[in-house]
């Protein structure tokens, strides 16, 4: 690739398209979270002034539940001093700087994040245009490799803050770039292996690399006159080898503690979480999760060593407790359990840093069933953020998929919502129990169409149970969290009706497949119908009231605007929300 081939994607309509395309989206995210206050002209349009007053926006929308700005890209328009301007999107977050909130330390690194996600967008823009009825047809990792939105609410959701663009092009899920992954000898007096019940570190090793890879990297330590005994292997990102341990832990490498051992054998494509890999040469091997030291969506992307030891009990844990559980296994949920992990400690940084430090998260890694071995005959995989992903024709693959169903559109999100929302529902009403069900965490079984079931996934650093008196095993003791009663339902109306279902819902009502009303009313039927299926659990659902008339307003990208390299105090997650006013619940009518 000569120089100027590797940024071939950056082409004068490509970018104009990519800018006009994260204005839109900063305007309704912003509009949303209460950040601006487009006000409404005579002509139907509305308008957002700079901070001057000299510059307006003037765009088409349609005000949707939950406070949805849906907007329009072709209506965007820019004006100063009478005056049309092409669309900028940087000159609109310096325009907009202190509406945004942005400290002047913060606005520069926050435009090169613009930056970096504009430059993602050109490259997206530069492939094959598939549309939605082919995604919904498409093969799993096809459709990991397709999504173009990223994190639906947040406005800068590419950063990658360390990728030059030959790492771009290598590393980035979009451009679907086979990596074969670094190996690493890690001396055992600093590093640890864990492993859930029934895995033993030598079969697992071999089971994962092939018995010839095993042999091969215990020569390169005999090479040295190192014993394979003392050592234990860990997987690293290429990026993190390249740019970060033979640096900054040059030290380790020196004395041996560290060794280089080459690259697997096994391609591997990066998933839309960028640090998780699939196995593509064999499918029904591990996912392998790695530590990035890049800064993306608002935090350094690493991996805590300290963190892995519990990781595999954890899993355990919540796997035994959905197997026991006749509601949840009623719903056909399951989760891919992290079933072992590994993680060097650095003993000097440790001794400079506490224990939330990106100084100590820099080696570490985990490994992640693959759901391929659990399909039946007829089913497929696929993300569930493509439920919300929109092609270049406006449609959306959720509406696609319901198409191809041939079920009426609310029977078809019924039988979403069962398989997805009522295992999130039951798990926090009768085991205080809470997920990340955002879009990147949760893979749907499809089989014509239709949603069969759930797999949760990214368990041990996502979950957390919220009852102060739940007895957990002391492994899993980490996962209690303290939350203000106020705040818990905030798990379920943030991260799924606000962060997920709001996008879905005005997708598929823009499209003229269902009615908006239609879709929040089965939520409610749904949701109804689990708690009636429940009698004796119905204290905490008035504690709790799923149909309080509003909820609170958690606002996403006022953290990432305030802090974007940790936009949450890890000790105080909740002490941290953004919280601005309240939402209506859009199922309380019903």
């Amino acid at each position: 690739m000569t120089l100027s081939d590797a940024v071939a994607h950056l082409s004068p309509h490509r970018w104009a398209r990519a800018n006009r395309l994260l204005i839109r989206k900063a305007l309704a995210e912003f509009a949303h979270e209460r950040l601006i206050t487009p006000e409404a002209t005579a002509e139907g349009t509305y308008v957002v002034r700079s901070d001057d007053g000299l510059t307006r926006y003037t765009f088409a929308a349609t005000l949707r539940a939950l406070d949805h700005w849906q907007v329009d890209a072709e209506s965007i328009t820019r004006h100063r001093d009478g005056t049309e301007l092409p669309l900028a999107a940087l000159d609109f977050f310096i325009e907009l700087q202190k509406s945004l909130g942005l400290s002047d330390s913060i606005l520069p690194v926050y435009l090169e994040e613009i930056s970096s996600t504009l430059s993602g967008t050109c490259y997206k823009l530069t492939k094959p245009k598939t549309t939605a009825a082919e995604l919904a047809r498409a093969d799993f990792q096809t459709i990991e490799t397709s999504m173009t939105e990223g994190h639906p609410c947040f406005v800068a959701n590419n950063g990658r803050l360390g990728f030059g663009i030959h790492e771009y092009l290598s590393y980035a899920p979009e451009t679907a770039s086979p990596v074969r992954l670094v190996w690493l000898a890690a001396h055992r007096s600093r590093a640890a292996f864990t492993a859930g019940v029934g895995i033993e570190y030598e079969s697992f090793l071999r089971e994962e690399l092939g018995a010839e890879t095993v042999e091969r990297f215990h020569a390169v330590l005999r090479e040295q006159d190192l014993d394979p005994a003392d050592y234990l292997f860990i997987p690293v990102h290429p990026w993190q080898w390249w740019n970060k341990l033979s640096v900054t832990f040059a030290a380790e490498v020196a004395r041996r503690h560290l060794v280089c051992l080459g690259e697997g054998d096994d391609e591997y494509l990066a998933q839309q979480s960028i640090r998780t890999f699939f196995n593509r040469t064999s499918p029904e091997k591990h996912y392998v999760k790695t530590a990035l030291s890049v800064i993306n969506m608002g935090f350094m992307r690493g991996l805590s060593a300290a963190y892995m030891e519990a990781t595999p009990a954890i899993n355990d844990w919540l796997a035994q407790l959905i197997e026991g559980d006749p509601v949840l296994k009623a719903t056909g949920l399951s989760i891919i359990r992290e079933r072992a992990a590994v993680g060097y400690r650095h003993l000097e940084y440790e001794q400079a840093t506490d224990r939330y430090s990106p100084y100590r998260k820099m080696l570490a890694a985990l490994w992640r069933e693959s759901p391929v071995p659990s399909l039946r005959e007829g089913e497929q995989l696929a993300t569930m953020a493509s439920l919300v992903h929109v092609d270049h024709q406006g449609a959306s693959v959720a509406g696609a998929l319901i198409e191809q169903s041939g079920l009426a559109p609310t029977e078809w999100l019924r039988r979403y919502l069962q398989a997805y929302f009522t295992p999130l529902l039951h798990s926090f009403y009768a085991y205080d129990l809470v997920f990340m069900p955002h879009g990147e965490n949760v893979i749907l079984v499809l089989k014509d169409g239709v949603v069969q079931r759930a797999i949760y996934k990214d368990i041990a650093e996502e979950i957390a149970v919220m009852d102060p008196d739940a007895v957990l095993p002391p492994t899993v003791e980490r996962l209690r969290v303290e939350v203000p009663e106020d705040k818990k339902l905030l798990s379920i109306f943030t991260d799924v009706f606000d962060c997920f279902f709001r996008f879905l819902a005005a997708n598929l009502a823009t499209e003229g497949v269902l009615e908006e009303d239609d879709f929040w009313r089965t939520v409610a039927e749904v949701t109804r119908a689990y708690q009636e299926s429940a009698p004796e659990l119905a204290d905490k659902f008035r504690q709790y009231d799923m149909f309080a008339p509003e909820f609170a307003l958690s606002c996403l990208n006022r953290l990432q605007l305030r802090n974007n390299e940790q936009m949450v105090d890890l000790s105080d997650p909740s002490g941290a929300l953004q919280l601005v006013g309240n939402l209506k619940n859009p199922i309380a009518e019903f």
